[in-house]
Parts: C-alpha cells; structure tokens; sequence
C-alpha cells in the first residue's frame, strides 16, 4: 500500500489546478509542509490535500517525502517557523535553501532530524509555545514581505499573491487561515467602523459584481500592507485603497474582520547556531 501523507522536501513546490506542467498554479507548498495524498495518476502526479489549510490540488510526487499516517503527529506538528527571506538548511555534502514562512519540523534550535536527512538551519526562526501577545510579532513578520512580488498562486517572498500573503504570515504566529479570500472573510469578527480598526486586522474588498477579491493586513493610522503588483503599503479610508502612484482608489472596502490573536502561542524569536 502507497504511504498516504507526504512533506515538501524542497524550497517550494507549486500546486496545479490540473495535472500538467502547463496547468495554472492555484497555490503552493512550502518546505516542511505536509499534506495528504487522495489520487495518484501514474507516476508523474498526485492529487493532495493540504494539511494545514484544506486546499486541494495537483503537485509532483518527486518534490514530496512520503510517510505513513503513524508518522503524521510529528511531522506536522512543527512549532517553529523560518523567518529569514532565504537561507539554507545544511546536511553532509548539501545545501537546501529555503523560504520565509517555511515549516522546520522537529527542530531543536538546531537540527532537524528527518527522514530524508539531518539538517542544520542557522537563521532566525519563531517558536511557538506558550500564551502570549503576537500583534507586534505579527506586524514585524508582515513588513519583511514589502516589494515581493505580485504571484498568482504565490506563498513565498518571491512570488506572493495577496490571500496568500495573509495566510502564511499568520502562519507564522500560529493562526491558520484559509488560502482562498473568499474563505478568509468568513473569519473572525466584524469591525463596524475604519476609526476602530487595529493593527492586525483584516480588511476584505469588492469588485463591481460585488465579490470579495482582495485581502490586506492593516497597520496603524489607516494604512495597509497588501499584494498588488507586489506588497506594498497603501493608505486606507471608508472609501477604501487609495494609491498615490496612480492618485485614485484602486481598491473598494467591504468589510474589515478581527481575528483572536492576541492570545495564543507564545513567541520567541530564535538565530540558530552557525553549521
């Protein structure tokens, strides 16, 4: 019988809508994800579920280490994220980078001891443990996206898109949302009015058939973080984005919703030791 789970065991494997090379890249998985296998078709794709999120599509079987189910608490329970834009997990005679965002399972501080090899990761990374405030840690993860750029289907500071982009730095607090905004906006609670928004909450936007689109992070004094041609900073009002490139709002507000965070995993932010 075919091992049933599978985790990405490179830097980023992208998530097919359809099983060809050629098919629209709907989102993607980073290293140290986890997801579950529901359909193989030969050797060359497999349909999975991603464990973290729920997401569905097709991926390559040869970009996955694949474990049983008995092995699937530990592997997905990793508690510590990567918080470098990219650096390298180190093994005897390789070096594998990988991305902001991306999972270190049974990470020590150190190493990580896994199936496909033990690996030494010396950057910044967060652990997650104990109760604790994560708006501020939240905030600072946010920023170091600024000018990614705009992806489709992106998840990495590389290449983002911007419901992507709110998933995966919640991410690395702990919080997991959905992938799709159209899903994000059913999260959390609503905030009446823009004089009342806080630093971490969710503003979801329109487009003229009415259809939630577009999602950003908000900051302080009416500003936003968001993907929109890359991640940039914008000021945000009743009216909604407004973008002073281009001197017009480029986005419609709809709603803005609050997500429980401010208790949750406790942060610490850890540097590995040099290999």
């Amino acid at each position: 019988m075919s091992p049933k789970f599978g985790m990405c065991k490179v830097s980023v494997s992208p998530l097919r809508k359809v099983a060809s090379d050629r098919s629209e890249m709907v989102s993607q998985l980073l290293f140290g994800e986890c997801a579950e296998i529901l359909e193989r078709k030969g050797r060359s794709w497999i349909y999975v579920r991603v464990l973290h999120d729920g997401y569905e599509a097709w991926m390559d079987p040869k970009q996955l280490h694949f474990f049983e189910e008995k092995d699937l608490e530990k592997y997905q329970s990793a508690n510590h994220i990567a918080l470098e834009l990219v650096e390298s997990v180190k093994s005897t005679g390789q070096a594998l980078p990988i991305l902001m965002g991306s999972s270190l399972p049974k990470f020590d501080g150190l190493t990580m001891k896994l199936p496909f090899g033990k690996f030494q990761y010396s950057g910044l990374s967060i652990s997650l443990k104990e109760p604790f405030n994560k708006v501020d840690i939240l905030l600072n993860i946010a920023k170091k996206y600024l000018h990614a750029p705009y992806l489709w289907g992106g998840r990495s500071p590389f290449g983002i898109d911007c419901s992507g982009y709110v998933q995966v730095v919640f991410k690395t607090i702990g919080y997991s949302l959905p992938r799709d905004t159209k899903e994000q906006v059913a999260v959390g609670e609503a905030v009446n009015f823009v004089t009342e928004v806080l630093p971490g909450d969710l503003a979801f936007f329109q487009n003229q058939d009415g259809r939630i689109h577009h999602v950003g992070i908000m900051l302080e004094q009416g500003r936003i973080l968001h993907a929109s041609g890359k991640v940039r900073l914008d000021p945000l009002d009743q009216y909604g984005i407004y973008n002073n490139e281009v001197k017009k709002y480029t986005h419609r507000l709809r709603i803005i919703k609050r997500l429980d965070i401010g208790l949750g995993s406790d942060v610490d932010l850890q540097h590995g030791n040099s290999v």
